[in-house]
């Protein structure tokens, strides 16, 4: 009986075996290299294997039936396939894994001077590729940076629309932009320069939000943009991107590369940007939007040398017509009394370099240059000034065991001349003239894998203020690799330049009045960053990035509009200022196609002064922004919704008599845009901007103060200097432009095409 049972379970074991000879088996690749240790899993199943170090996996003994087959890494998309097992099949099946569209994967280089993956730099850095602004197109980084959280595009002149960038809620002055890392976009610049960078020349584009003065120097107190520029071997060979909105705002990029003989590439890069339709939606008499005639042509060249050194030099010419006023003015009326016009003429020209000395150490020389001219007329005051800056760096990156050096000098040379008080000496004309020598080193420790330690120091000679010292700390624990926690601190320094920084200094009626002499701005900075990653079996992804930050500022210099209706003061704060909140970034990847990047910041920015706290003006208490992407790709079809969050503001108003609200509404700018890529090479998109149609004057009787008298001919003033309320001026305003916080511009649809010949 013992034997005939034993008999028995042989057969049944036999008769199982040959029901499971099937086999599956493959590879998975990964930027066509075999990728070891992916998870290959039977969903369903408690089937699950690893692959070898060539990307070779194996399953055997599989029952006949239908499987849902995975591979599954972190930092990969996650890839099923549908399989059916006949009775003694052997398939074979192969996976090609894609890495995680997140910008956790970028190298940056801003936080350190040099090139290292996001994910492992002490300083926190935030990445944004040209497809990011490619969801809601615009003609200008400036404009572009509006879905970026934390980074607000603020308007300074409701007239001419001149701008700067507020990162955090600090003025836009705080904010240094680079070009390839050099300061080439600062002081004058800063008001007209920064709608004149086109987006066909970016590779990507980098932030760090807090004091880099230790690398950067003066002017990188509340943070640094950087505009990294593409590289001329990975362009397209010819691209475009032309599109055009309802309002008649045509915007022109195009890009080609060719070789000059074997050793170079050149890249060139033209911009076209024309608004001429004059609107008046809200019924003033003035322009609602600036128009605008702008043309960039930017040319780089990258040149193959031995040991692939590097060595590039780049060119941009920038120029610009732009009016705004009432919509009668001609040009005939520039500068006259007559009728009233903001009429800017810039020219602007860069050059810019990076070249990798021949020696066996690594050492680089950076070099730029720039002129920038403009002739302005606001009304009848004349502001004709130009600035030429020089700047070059020497850098020496070197290892010893656990230390990453980097040691550098800089000159920076900065030529200031203008038609106002500001270069005015004893009846003279004398134009300033500023040396920045200084001096930084830099060092990386790394202790083990999970704990690093930044330490740096700069030392600068400005030739007004003298000895400027700037340190910064940095710490990194990576707890694993989806937890890393960064602690920065550091210290910031900055020589004000008043006409060149704050337009409201030349427009409108007020009178300048500066109280002493400006002292230097400092500040202090602490942040405190986490990153948290996700990785689902689905092969979805979710990365959270939070930031803690406080800094302190002192010397800081306010614009009083309140003490004197007539005049702009200015002066060191009696006292100090503070910039403080938090700050959360969401990035989500699902394999569907649904991709979801959401952010959102609470900001406590306050002067106090003489023991009375104050938010300063236009300075929002929060922000939100999101980017939302679904591809639908069996119709090739992307859509694309946009849009950002601020929270309310303090308005400048002129007295207690002026109708206008003194705080803006909470508002929203929201877009929406459809993409078809079905075309070998072409895109075409198209969408709204503006759906909400949101416009300032919205429960405002009016944006611009006085606009009936803008050059206050029948303005009537006081004893005491006081402007009188009379019947043709019941609110006892002057004309002033300072009103504004938002673009005066509603719902309007947009349509264009991109080409990209590779």
């Amino acid at each position: 009986m013992k034997k005939i049972f034993l008999i028995f379970l042989l057969l049944i074991s036999i008769f199982a075996f040959s029901q499971e000879t099937q086999i599956i088996s493959g590879q998975v690749f990964g930027e066509k290299l075999g990728l070891k240790a992916i998870e290959i899993s039977l969903v369903g199943t408690n089937r699950k294997t690893e692959t070898d170090s060539l990307g070779h996996y194996k399953f055997e003994q599989l029952a006949v039936g239908n499987y849902k087959i995975q591979a599954w890494s972190m930092g990969f998309q996650t890839i099923r396939k549908n399989i059916a097992v006949k009775e003694n099949d052997s398939l074979f099946i192969n996976f090609d894994l894609i890495i995680t569209p997140n910008n956790l994967n970028e190298v940056v280089i801003s936080g350190t001077l040099k090139p290292v993956r996001r994910l492992e730099s002490p300083v926190p850095v935030e990445v944004y590729s040209p497809v990011f602004f490619k969801k809601n197109p615009t003609p200008s980084i400036y404009e572009a940076l509006q879905n970026v959280n934390g980074v607000r595009p603020q308007l300074n002149c409701g007239v001419c629309n001149t701008g700067d960038i507020h990162i955090n809620g600090l003025e836009g002055p705080y904010t240094l932009v680079l070009i390839d890392g050099m300061p080439i976009v600062s002081s004058l610049s800063t008001v007209y320069g920064l709608s004149g960078i086109p987006n066909s020349l970016v590779e990507r584009i980098e932030i760090v939000k807090g004091p880099a003065s230790s690398l950067y120097g003066s002017e990188a107190v509340g943070g640094l943009i950087n505009i990294i520029t593409k590289n001329p071997t990975n362009a397209s060979r010819f691209s475009a991107d032309v599109f055009s909105t309802s309002y008649l705002e045509n915007n022109i990029d195009m890009g080609a590369k060719f070789n000059v003989g074997k050793k170079a590439i050149a890249l060139i890069g033209l911009n076209y940007f024309k608004y001429g339709n004059r609107v008046d939606n809200d019924k003033d008499g003035f322009t609602d939007v600036t128009l605008s005639d702008r043309i960039s042509l930017f040319q780089k060249w990258s040149f193959a040398r031995k040991e692939n050194r590097l060595f590039t030099i780049a060119a941009r010419g920038v120029y610009e017509d732009r009016f705004g006023g009432d919509m009668r003015w001609e040009r005939k009326y520039r500068g006259g009394n007559e009728i009233y016009g903001e009429s800017i003429y810039t020219k602007r020209g860069e050059l810019l370099g990076n070249y990798q000395l021949p020696t066996s150490e690594k050492i680089m020389f950076s070099f730029s240059g720039n002129v920038h001219f403009q002739d302005s007329r606001y009304g009848t005051t004349s502001y004709i000034a130009n600035q030429k800056i020089a700047f070059g760096q020497l850098t020496w990156d070197k290892k010893i065991a656990k230390h990453d050096m980097l040691l550098g000098t800089a000159l920076r040379y900065n030529h200031y001349d203008d038609n106002t008080q500001t270069t005015a000496k004893n009846g003279e004309n004398k134009p300033e003239k500023t040396f920045l020598p200084g001096v930084f080193i830099q060092d990386e420790i790394a202790f083990n894998d999970k704990n690093k330690l930044l330490l740096g120091l700069r030392y600068d000679y400005n030739s007004f203020h003298g000895n400027i010292f700037t340190p910064r700390v940095a710490y990194k624990l990576k707890l694993n690799d989806n937890n890393i926690i960064r602690l920065n601190a550091g210290t910031g320094f900055r020589v004000v330049n008043l006409f060149t920084e704050d337009h409201a200094a030349l427009t409108g009626s007020r009178e300048v009045e500066i109280k002493n002499n400006l002292k230097p701005e400092q500040s202090v900075n602490v942040n405190l960053n986490y990153i948290k990653k996700f990785n689902f079996e689905n092969g979805t992804f979710v990365g959270i990035e939070t930031s803690l930050f406080h800094t302190r500022f002192s010397n800081k210099i306010v614009n009083d509009y309140s003490t004197d209706p007539n005049k702009i003061i200015y002066d060191n704060i009696n006292g100090y200022a503070i910039s403080q909140g938090i700050t959360t970034n969401i990035d989500v990847n699902f394999t569907n196609g649904l991709k979801i990047i959401t952010g959102v910041s609470f900001l406590d920015n306050r002067n106090i002064q003489n023991g009375i706290s104050e938010i300063p003006v236009l300075t929002e208490r929060f922000t939100g922004t999101w980017n939302v992407s679904y591809k639908i790709k069996e119709v090739d079809l992307t859509i694309d919704y946009t849009g950002n969050l601020y929270g309310s503001m303090r308005l400048p108003l002129l007295n207690d008599l002026d109708p206008r609200a003194p705080k803006s509404p909470t508002h929203s700018i929201q877009n929406l845009q459809l993409t078809y890529s079905g075309f070998k090479n072409f895109e075409l998109y198209a969408g709204v901007k503006n759906l909400l149609n949101f416009l300032p004057k919205q429960n405002n009787p009016f944006l611009i103060a006085n606009v009936n008298d803008p050059f206050d001919a029948n303005v009537q003033y006081g004893a005491n200097g006081q402007v009188l309320a009379t019947p043709q001026n019941p609110y006892g305003l002057t004309f002033d432009t300072t009103y504004v916080y938002a673009q005066n511009q509603g719902i309007r649809g947009f349509f264009g095409i991109r080409y990209n010949f590779k």
